[in-house]
């Protein structure tokens, strides 16, 4: 279903981004900003790892380092059939994790070292099989086609506000729609972010569900964003607001309308919904 939802909106994405490009430029703006995007989102899917896990100053670690984390990743990549990834460490109290890397190949996961001392093993694979999830179902490289996309639209929206600053007209089709430039400008990039955020949202969901699945019992990781999520909210952490969904829980405080642009589900709904793979009644 997540899968069904995930290509909906894509596709939504998509035609927005025909609608706004044809609307203000023609098919030669909408290709203009579209390259631009493309250049900008390549470049951070190919260095994103890098970036990320400088930006958190990541240390990597060994097996010999913590032989029994090993062994826990070891076993769930073995059950997934996937690579062993990089494995770091991220010296803060909050306790967090996310994955990032283009392929399974060139994947890492980082865990904070206050989710390794709040959780207990059974908990942290649950944890570590949402994040191998998150590699195996290649949902870096959809979150940056959704960035991709949503950022051309912006960038579409940011042309015809400067013409319009500037005097600049649109052709005869266009130049006598107030109202249409109007969308495009103001509401079409905030419909774009609220899809890409549906988007981040639906991937979670995902990851949860195949995470649950390759661990064999939901209730490890359901029971893990029990912990994370009150104690997240207890230990401040110095995240940036542009990589704060690829963490497992939003490492940011998200109330009122900030619930709206979040990148993540509410931690009710994944824990209910993790339950009633176990129990059902959902």
């Amino acid at each position: 279903m997540n899968t069904i939802k995930t290509a909906i909106l894509m596709t939504i994405l998509t035609l927005l981004l025909i609608f706004v490009g044809n609307l203000i430029g023609g098919n030669g703006g909408m290709i203009i900003a579209f390259i631009f995007a493309v250049l900008m989102n390549f470049t951070t899917y190919w260095f994103s790892d890098k970036i990320v896990l400088k930006m958190y100053r990541a240390q990597q670690i060994q097996p010999q380092d913590s032989p029994e984390l090993f062994r826990l990743i070891e076993n769930l990549t073995a059950r997934s059939n996937l690579p062993i990834p990089k494995v770091y460490i991220i010296p803060s109290d909050q306790p967090n994790a996310f994955a990032t890397g283009r392929n399974p190949q060139n994947s890492a996961v980082a865990l904070t070292e206050g989710i390794i001392k709040l959780l207990n093993r059974e908990e942290l694979s649950g944890v570590i099989a949402h994040e191998l999830s998150h590699v195996k179902n290649r949902d870096i490289l959809v979150g940056t086609i959704a960035a991709t996309i949503a950022g051309a639209i912006s960038m579409l929206a940011n042309m015809a506000q400067w013409a319009l600053i500037f005097g600049g007209r649109g052709n005869n089709d266009r130049e006598g729609n107030p109202l249409g430039l109007l969308v495009s400008i103001i509401v079409a990039p905030i419909a774009a972010m609220l899809i890409q955020l549906a988007i981040s949202r639906s991937r979670e969901f995902m990851a949860d569900e195949s995470g649950a699945k390759m661990t064999g019992n939901p209730l490890y990781l359901a029971n893990a964003l029990k912990k994370l999520h009150i104690k997240s909210q207890q230990i401040p952490m110095q995240a940036n607001a542009a990589t704060a969904h690829m963490f497992i829980v939003n490492p940011l405080s998200a109330k009122g309308m900030a619930k709206l642009f979040s990148t993540h589900p509410p931690i009710e709904e994944r824990i209910k919904r993790l339950e009633s793979m176990v129990y059902g009644n959902y």
